[in-house]
């Protein structure tokens, strides 16, 4: 079919950020009332089903991520309809091959993962089994649905993947919270539900995915040169995507292993909750990312500066208080979330170290994305592999003393150390002179106005108890931070400026 005009990036980006708003929204609710119908053992199954769907995502090895910029590539004419079909159905066999071998290994290993590896202290063996092994067959499902969204992404269809990213949210969140008030409050009720919820999905997301497609006047095979030339940025990503997957699971994984399950649901929480400062700045990252290799691709330099630092802005605007009010006000956050003191005190020593870290990581994202678009992956390689070698020892000796807060602070120190002292590498090498401009022009004043705002209400405002005052508590920190960092950003203040000329021209 022909291939339509994409939305404008403003538009994507609303798109985006209404379907992550609703998601959020939904999860939100969802979880404090899965652990309280299900309680904290059952619950830490449930956070090892996300810590499995996020292990799972080394098997992509890049490729979904491949095709979105290939569809791009194909926009911006650099390849034609005959070649990115032939690379579609490349990448949809491998998917689908790895899927299968995939489910296979973890069917397999679910009794040994329920006796050797969870500390399991009340739940049967064998529920624990079977909810792993539904756990084997939901995830690898899940994951395929991440190549059909790499090429909706790719031809910026923000708005109908956003829609229907919202109706299978609240199928999966909602639909799930009423069959455990219908029936049973089962943990294999919940996990029985999530793998029919996933059928739907894949097979909803691979009719949209082909229909993207542009047809061919031919149908053509991938020659040798043709997957060389592919798998010469794909193994970049593929290296990419595992280290990246290591560096951010590794601690979740180990954690796995030392906590009881119990608590390890606790930490899942914070955990959860830290997750949404990466939540929310992907709506931006999502929409910019293909139009930045689309730009790259026409070789305007300037155009690509320009985009690269707005959308900084924008993720500094939206994950920078964010993140800063999490860490401040944590415990009266996880209060007014759960509701439950005893979770609110354990899990929020956790969210302070976790929610800095993701800001952190969100910013650190943007010399990756420069890579990305310019199709060179080696210094991302380098540096990768630099903070993995760091971080597998530091959270373990971390967690060994201190528990989940050690592992949280040691993972939020190293992810900060890379922002701060690989960007100026990076940047050095493809973008000679923009780093200070970038950090002090862009980043530093947000997070400068943030956090200085965030302290100083925390210093004079109230101390919630009560989930209501806390709520409370955390709104009016969260629009005081927020419009802090607003006044600070320069693309807000140029929105203002403009409109107060346009107001005064028209007295």
């Amino acid at each position: 079919m022909a291939e339509t005009a994409p939305a404008s990036l403003r538009a994507n980006v609303i798109f985006n950020y209404a379907s992550q708003a609703w998601v959020i929204l939904a999860g939100l609710a969802a979880m404090p009332f899965y652990l309280g119908r299900l309680g904290a053992e059952a619950y830490g199954l449930i956070g090892f089903f996300t810590l499995l769907n996020a292990w799972f995502q080394i098997l992509d090895a890049g490729l979904s991520l491949t095709l979105a910029r290939e569809c791009a590539r194909y926009r911006a004419g650099a390849i034609d309809a005959a070649l990115l079909r032939a690379i579609s159905g490349f990448l949809e066999r491998i998917f689908y091959g790895v899927a299968a071998v995939g489910a296979a290994i973890v069917v397999a290993a679910a009794p040994l993962l329920a006796r050797h590896w969870l500390h399991v202290q009340t739940l049967p063996a064998g529920e624990v089994t079977t909810a792993i092994l539904l756990m084997g067959l939901t995830v690898p499902l899940q994951w395929v649905t991440g190549l059909y969204r790499g090429a909706l992404n790719g031809f910026e269809r923000q708005a109908s993947l956003g829609a229907f990213n919202m109706a299978i949210a609240t199928l999966r969140y909602g639909g799930a919270a009423v069959v455990l008030v219908a029936g049973p409050p089962s943990i294999l009720n919940f996990f029985s539900y999530q793998l029919g919820v996933s059928i739907i999905e894949l097979a909803a997301l691979a009719w949209m995915g082909h229909a993207a497609l542009p047809a061919a006047a031919e149908r053509r095979r991938l020659t040798r040169t043709d997957v060389a030339g592919l798998t010469t940025f794909a193994g970049g990503m593929a290296f990419a995507v595992i280290t990246w997957t290591l560096i951010n699971q590794v601690d979740k994984l180990i954690l796995s292993k030392m906590l009881p399950l119990a608590v390890y649901g606790v930490f899942s929480l914070a955990v959860i909750a830290a997750n949404g400062i990466t939540i929310v700045g992907t709506p931006i990252s999502v929409a910019v990312l293909p139009r930045m290799v689309k730009i790259m691709a026409e070789g305007d330099d300037d155009a690509f500066e320009r985009l690269y630092r707005r959308a900084t802005e924008f993720i500094c605007l939206a994950t920078g208080p964010a993140a800063i009010v999490l860490a401040l006000y944590a415990r009266p956050v996880m209060m007014a979330w759960t509701g439950d003191a005893t979770v609110a005190a354990e899990a929020a020593p956790i969210l302070t170290p976790y929610a800095l870290g993701a800001a952190a990581m969100a910013l650190g994202s943007f010399p990756y994305y420069l890579q990305y678009a310019r199709g060179d992956l080696r210094l991302h390689v380098i540096g990768s592999l630099l903070l993995l070698s760091l971080m597998a020892p530091a959270v373990t000796l971390a967690a060994l003393r201190y528990g989940a807060v050690g592992a949280g602070y040691a993972w939020m120190s190293l992810h900060l150390g890379f922002f701060l002292f690989w960007a100026p590498v990076v940047h050095a090498r493809f973008a000679p002179g923009l780093h200070w401009r970038w950090l002090v022009g862009d980043v530093a004043p947000v997070l400068a106005a943030a956090g200085v705002a965030a302290w100083a209400f925390r210093v004079i405002g109230p101390s919630p108890v009560g989930r209501i005052d806390s709520a409370l508590t955390v709104l009016v920190a969260a629009v005081i931070t927020g419009a802090a960092a607003a006044a600070a950003t320069p693309i807000v203040r140029q929105w203002f400026a403009a409109l107060a000329h346009r107001l005064a021209a028209a007295r």
